[in-house]
Formats: structure tokens, sequence, C-alpha cells
């Protein structure tokens, strides 16, 4: 039987600091029971009073001190010589093989600098990228990158294509997953400069269901499993699609509080916009793995609550349990020609 993995979390990460964290934390151990073992990362006086109001009393958890936590606004460049924050100190203990798999709500160019200074990059990736999961009537798609890569080469568009693709067949269970790049319009003459010559290397790679380029829409019409795309676009398409959830669910209970029959109505459909809260809610996707480093790590939002966490935590067990990182691997060992 293999060893369940040991997931370390930055206890300090994130806008509510280690409240969110225990409750999430305690929530997990208690419906996930026997498939991960946890470390929290922090500062002790504050994990253990968060711990105790979180009724942890009896869980396996395990608390590491840092001294140093990394605030949102800090620069990547100078959080990620911090040895002795949360985030490295965690990062750090993945890097010896006391963790198999790391996670922070914290500050994410400190989160993505810090784990490649530490962990590195997986053999023949040149860059690594965030991925995030965006819900749609097809099942979802993954998205990346997400805001690890403000500005991309080509090639590395095609290394992300195969790192999401793998992601999408182990995680999402999408068998040969459809490929989509990111542009403006779907006809091949349309597009910027990377986007134009992203196009034909992503033509002759291997391995890869490429169906061409697809438009912001089909993201959401669930036109493709994965689509590829810059950092900076990616993060500003995530950004939207929160906003637009969030957005939606509130216009509807605005509507349905000034409507008497329609608060009469809801009563029926509670079950219903219950679920489609939950489908558009992004807590209960929690986490965006970063692919392409020599280890599991994964970044939560700033704001993640305790929800967040509880999923992020499930996704980083399946994670590990699938051994995504060593398929990658394989992946674009198997391409290299193309996806190098």
């Amino acid at each position: 039987m293999a060893p369940i993995p040991r997931i370390g979390i930055d206890a300090m990460g994130g806008d509510h600091g280690p409240s969110v964290v225990a409750q999430g934390t305690v929530r997990a151990l208690r419906e996930l029971p026997g498939r991960f073992a946890v470390t929290l990362i922090g500062d002790q006086a504050e994990i253990g009073p968060a711990l105790r109001k979180a009724d942890a009393d009896g869980l396996p958890i395990e608390v590491v001190h840092a001294s140093e936590r990394i605030e949102m606004a800090e620069k990547a460049s100078l959080a990620a010589r911090k040895a002795g924050s949360s985030i490295g100190v965690m990062t750090q203990l993945h890097k010896e093989g006391r963790l198999d798999a790391i996670f922070s709500a914290g500050n994410t160019g400190a989160v993505v600098a810090t784990a490649l200074l530490g962990l590195g990059r997986l053999e023949s990736v040149a860059r690594p990228a965030l991925a995030a999961f965006l819900p749609n009537p097809a099942g979802g798609t993954v998205l990346l990158d997400v805001g690890a890569n403000a500005e991309c080469k080509a090639s590395y568009l095609v290394q992300f294509a195969h790192m999401g693709a793998v992601y999408a067949r182990y995680l999402l269970g999408r068998e040969n997953p459809r490929i989509g790049l990111l542009s403006i319009g779907e006809e091949d003459t349309k597009g910027n400069g990377l986007v134009l010559e992203a196009l034909p290397l992503l033509r002759r790679a291997h391995h890869l269901q490429f169906i061409g380029n697809v438009e912001g829409r089909d993201v959401f019409k669930g036109s493709c499993d994965v689509v590829v795309t810059d950092g900076f676009t990616g993060n500003v398409v995530l950004k939207t699609a929160e906003s637009v959830a969030a957005l939606l669910v509130h216009k509807m209970r605005e509507e349905i509080l000034h409507d008497p029959m329609a608060m009469v109505g809801t009563l029926f459909m509670r079950p219903a916009l219950h679920r489609l809260r939950r489908s558009l809610d992004w807590e209960e996707h929690g986490a965006a793995p970063l692919l392409g480093v020599n280890g599991v790590c994964f970044i939560g939002h700033g704001s993640s609550g305790s929800t967040a966490i509880f999923s992020a935590i499930r996704t980083v067990t399946e994670f590990v349990e699938k051994r995504v990182n060593e398929h990658i691997r394989e992946e674009i060992e198997a391409d290299r020609e193309t996806a190098a």
C-alpha cells in the first residue's frame, strides 16, 4: 500500500491567516480520513489558538514553526530570499523530502519565486505555469498560464499544452484532452505575434489533440478541455471570470429579494440554486497547481476561506496520488523536439 501524501500548508498565507487554514484542515481530516498527513508551517503562537478554536484536539496535525511571514505586497524577488518565512521553510521541507506537496494562499509571486529557487524545474521544462479550472457546461476547462509568466515564448505555450493535457487527463478524467490556443478569432491568420508563432508549433506537436485557435467565449462553452495562453492574458481571463460569477450570484439574490413571488419560488428551487452557487464558486475548486516545478506546489486565492482550504487539500491529495508530475515529465520527454 502506497504511503499517504504528506501535505505542507502555509498557515500564515492569505488575507485571513491561521484561522481559516485551521478550519479547512480540520474539515479535510474529518471528511477525508486516512487520505493525507498535514503539517502547518508558521508562527506557533498564532497557529495553536487557531487549532484549538477549530476543535482540532486529537487530530494528527504537525506544526513547524517559522519566525517570518511574507506580506501580500512584498516583492517576489526579495520574499524568495526569506529562508525563515513560512513559505521558505515549507519549500525547504519539500525539497528535503519531508513533504510530498505544499500549498499557500499567500503572495503568489513569492510562492512562485520561492518554488523555482528552492525546487527548480522538471527536466526539459523551460517555464512552469499556473493552471486554473474554470467551470462550464462541458464539465470545466483548464486554463494556463494564469499568472506565472507575464511574457512568454511560443515554445513555452507548447509545454503549457502538454502539462495542461496531463492535468486534464488525470485530474478531470479527459482521456484525450482537446487543446485550444487563446486568440481573438478562430482563423489561423488572427492573433498577435505570440499566437501566430505558437500555432504551427502546436500543430506539429505529438501526443496533443490540438483543435486550433479558440476565443474567450469557448472557455465558457466548453469547446475544449485545455486552453493555453500567456500569464498576463490568462490572469485577466481568470479574474474576469471570478468577477462575473460573483456578479451573477449577487444579481440573482437581489432580484429574488425584490420579488415576493420569486421568494416563494426560491423555496422550491433552493437545492438547484445551491448547486448553481457551488458550481460558480471558485472556493469549491481550491487552488491552482504550479505545473512544471520539481515538486508539487499549489497556490490559492489570497481571500481563500476555509472551504477553499478544504478544496485545495482534496485536490493536492489527488494530484500526488495520481503521480501527475511524473506523467508531465514523461509527456514532455516523449515530445521533446517540439516541446523543449
